[in-house]
């Protein structure tokens, strides 16, 4: 499996990226142990895990508490062990996919992946102006890579740049 974990956090300088090594955490709380160690004192911290060009999970913290958590389809959970650690405990399902795909169902637009099952808290960014149906679309979308949900998430809420630097290097 591999993986490419980024940090985007916002403190009161805007936002910084850094990327986060995964290897050996042990549970959920040890991996947003880690994004808290990116910067104590941001106001907003995300972690982005994309894995094997298949997997997105973002989490997210505020002042670093209050763990929120959304995976692009819960499938990650049976396929490796970074995905069990992420999202396996996630039983609220994000607001159910089918939804999103009936109503935006465009014929200008490529056809939404319908076995794509998102876990957790797809408003976790709603704030940030990404709301859940923007999140749903994207991770639905037929033929969007982790990294191109990534990539514009990030460029929606002001950090493109920083976390673009950072796959780069």
């Amino acid at each position: 499996m591999s993986y490419f974990a980024a940090a985007a956090v916002r403190g009161s300088s805007g936002w910084t990226a850094a990327e986060v090594n995964l290897n050996g955490v042990a549970d959920i709380e040890e991996a947003a142990d880690r994004l808290r160690d990116v910067d104590l004192e941001a106001d907003i911290s995300l972690l982005f895990v994309e894995s094997d060009d298949t997997y997105l999970v973002i989490m997210r913290l505020d002042e670093g508490e209050d763990l929120r958590v959304f995976g692009s389809d819960s499938a990650f959970a049976e396929e490796s062990r970074l995905g069990a650690l992420l999202v396996g405990d996630i039983k609220a399902p994000a607001i159910e996919i089918d939804e999103v795909v009936e109503q935006s169902a465009d014929p200008d637009k490529p056809a939404a992946d319908p076995d794509v099952d998102p876990v957790g808290d797809a408003d976790l960014l709603a704030d940030l102006g990404v709301p859940a149906r923007r999140l749903l679309e994207l991770c639905a979308h037929d033929g969007l890579m982790p990294a191109d949900v990534t990539a514009e998430v990030c460029q929606t809420i002001g950090c493109g740049d920083e976390v673009e630097e950072l796959r780069e290097a």
